[in-house]
């Protein structure tokens, strides 16, 4: 049974059920995506910043965003109590912070305003945000014990909060999707290698992820070949589209991927992935950093 907590512990567990700092990246990443890269609903010349930063229309689409992956992240924990257990005794919420149906319903609150708004923006917004939600459900539920498909489907999900963008304003459609090309990959790097920090809870409950299935030492086989292939992949985009400034933002960034294969080779140890998974994320604000000068 879960006891009853002050107010404030109750606020904080919620805070961090939801991963308010990935959420705060989410919203960085699509005010900057709104400002450098895409121009307005009715495609006319790209506005200030301050402009863009009050635009009504860019709010509630990232509201709507932020509301689906917040539920996103409850589900998951939702499903994942006693793997947390396991892998990360510390960091679970649900059933200590906050009681089970409570955060069920926190969920479902979540995924209806976000859909709502997605409806009231357009039809495209809201069959992306349905298409999210259902995702992240069957993600939860089943995929992520899965090999491989889950970590697709999570990378999917984080690339679509650019492809969203591109489905809304319709304005440098390209860049748009070389920057969600780039999310999908770096987060997609990020599953595997959390995937191999957790292999011990995983196999503990039945979890058939590429670890489990392939071992570690395939798996890094595997991450050195997907990275191999995404950069290269990026410049020829880059090259593609006649963009000196994007083959030289893919080149500054070989610096800190270059640096993450490195310490992938050495990895070994639970504290090696959980630092790989941070340097991830790391490489990921950098990329959207960049959009300033793309």
């Amino acid at each position: 049974m879960t006891r009853r907590l002050p107010l404030s512990a109750f606020f904080t567990g919620f805070l961090r059920l939801i991963r308010v700092q990935n959420l705060l990246i989410v919203i960085l990443t699509q005010y900057l995506a709104r400002i450098c890269l895409a121009g307005t609903a009715t495609s006319r010349p790209d506005p200030a910043p301050a402009s863009a930063l009050a635009d009504p229309q860019m709010l509630l689409l990232t509201l709507s965003t932020v509301c689906i992956a917040a539920a996103g992240y409850i589900i998951n924990d939702y499903f994942d109590i006693k793997i947390d257990i396991v892998n990360k005794p510390d960091r679970v919420i649900i059933g200590r912070y906050l009681k089970r149906r409570v955060a069920m319903g926190a969920h479902q609150t979540l995924n209806i305003i976000g859909c709502l708004i997605g409806l009231y923006l357009s039809r495209w917004v809201f069959i992306v945000d349905v298409l999210s939600v259902t995702l992240l459900w069957f993600y939860s539920a089943h995929f992520k014990r899965q090999p491989f498909i889950g970590n697709v489907i999570v990378s999917f999900l984080t690339a679509l909060s650019l492809i969203i963008l591109a489905v809304y304003y319709r304005r440098n459609v390209e860049l748009l999707m070389i920057y969600a090309l780039f999310s999908f990959v770096i987060s997609l790097v990020r599953e595997i290698i959390k995937d191999m920090e957790d292999i011990r809870g995983d196999a503990r409950f039945g979890c058939r992820t590429l670890p489990i299935v392939w071992g570690l030492r395939r798996t890094k086989y595997f991450l050195y070949g997907l990275i191999a292939t995404f950069i290269l992949i990026l410049f020829l985009m880059a090259r593609s589209l006649a963009n000196p400034h994007l083959s030289l933002i893919f080149a500054a960034l070989l610096l800190p991927v270059g640096y993450l294969v490195y310490r992938l080779v050495m990895a070994d140890k639970k504290r090696d992935f959980s630092q790989l998974s941070d340097l991830c994320k790391i490489i990921m604000l950098l990329g959207v950093v960049s959009m300033i000068w793309a």
